[in-house]
C-alpha cells in the first residue's frame, strides 16, 4: 500500500500516532539524532500523513523532537545540565504548588489523601529488605503524592504548566527513582525523599507558605543525585524512562 492510500485520519488515528512514536523515542528505538522524515514515519506506523505530521509537531513542542532546517526533524539529544535546569524547574514549580496550597488552605481531603501515602510509604520503608516490587510501589505511591500537590494549588495555570514540563520524563517525579532500585543507598534516598514528604504536609497543615515552598524546591533536588548515580551507572541509566536521550558526561 503506498503511503498515500492510508483511510483519512481520525482523532484515534493521531492519538496512536503520537503514543507510538513517543514510546519509540524514549524506548531507544530511534537513536539520539536520528532524522526523522514524515513519510519514513508513515511508512513505519502505518497511519496517514495527517496524524503523523500532528504527532511530529507535538512531540517538537514536547522537546523530544527538533526542527530541523530544510524540513523533517531529528530525534533530540540531552545533556547533564538540560536534565539538571528540568529538574530544577519542576522544583520551582512544585515549590509554588505547595505555597499556594499552605497559604490559600488545602483541601482536608486531599490532605487526608497525603498523609495516606506517607503511611504508606512508610511501611515499605521500614520492611527489612525494600525489592523491585515494592520500589514499584514506592513508584506509584510518589507519583500519587506529587499529583495531589499540584492538585492542592488549586491552580489550574500551575497545573497545566506542570503537565507539560513532565511530559519529558526525566524531568518528573519519578524520573530517576527507578535507577536507584540496585543502589548501594536506595533505602537512604528513599528515606531522605520520604522525609521530604512529611514535612511538606506538616508545613501546608500549619499554613506555612515560606517553609512549604523551600521544603518542596529542596525534595526536588533529590533528583540530582539520583541523576548523577545513573549517569556513572550504564545499568541504571537504561532504568530511567528517556535514559538513553541522555549524553553521558564527558571524561576530563
Amino acid at each position: 500500500m503506498a503511503a498515500t492510500d492510508f483511510p483519512s485520519s481520525t482523532p484515534n488515528q493521531t492519538t496512536r500516532a503520537l503514543l507510538e512514536l513517543r514510546n519509540l523515542i524514549l524506548n531507544g528505538e530511534l537513536a539520539p539524532n536520528e532524522r526523522l522524515s514524515e513519510l519514513a514515519v508513515v511508512e513505519r506506523l502505518g497511519v496517514s500523513r495527517t496524524p503523523v505530521r500532528a504527532a511530529l509537531q507535538r512531540l517538537a513542542e514536547e522537546g523530544l523532537l527538533e526542527e530541523i532546517v530544510g524540513g523533517g526533524y531529528a530525534v533530540k539529544t540531552f545533556t547533564e545540565r538540560d536534565v539538571y535546569d528540568a529538574i530544577e524547574l519542576r522544583g520551582t514549580l512544585e515549590g509554588m504548588a505547595a505555597r499556594f496550597a499552605a497559604e490559600h488552605g488545602a483541601s482536608p481531603v486531599l490532605l487526608s489523601k497525603a498523609n495516606e501515602i506517607v503511611a504508606a510509604v512508610d511501611r515499605i520503608i521500614g520492611q527489612a529488605e525494600i525489592t523491585a516490587e515494592d520500589f514499584e510501589r514506592y513508584i506509584k505511591y510518589n507519583e500519587q503524592f506529587h499529583k495531589l500537590l499540584i492538585a492542592m494549588s488549586g491552580s489550574e495555570l500551575l497545573a497545566r504548566e506542570f503537565d507539560r514540563m513532565t511530559r519529558l520524563p526525566f524531568a518528573s517525579p519519578s524520573g530517576f527513582v527507578k535507577a536507584q532500585v540496585d543502589a548501594p543507598q536506595a533505602r537512604l534516598i528513599l528515606t531522605l525523599a520520604q522525609e521530604g514528604h512529611r514535612a511538606v504536609v506538616e508545613a501546608i497543615e500549619l499554613r506555612q507558605g515560606d517553609r512549604a515552598e523551600s521544603l518542596m524546591r529542596e525534595h526536588a533536588r533529590l533528583a540530582h543525585r539520583n541523576l548523577r548515580y545513573a549517569l556513572a551507572n550504564r545499568t541504571a541509566i537504561r532504568l530511567v524512562h528517556g535514559g538513553a536521550l541522555i549524553q553521558a558526561p564527558v571524561a576530563p
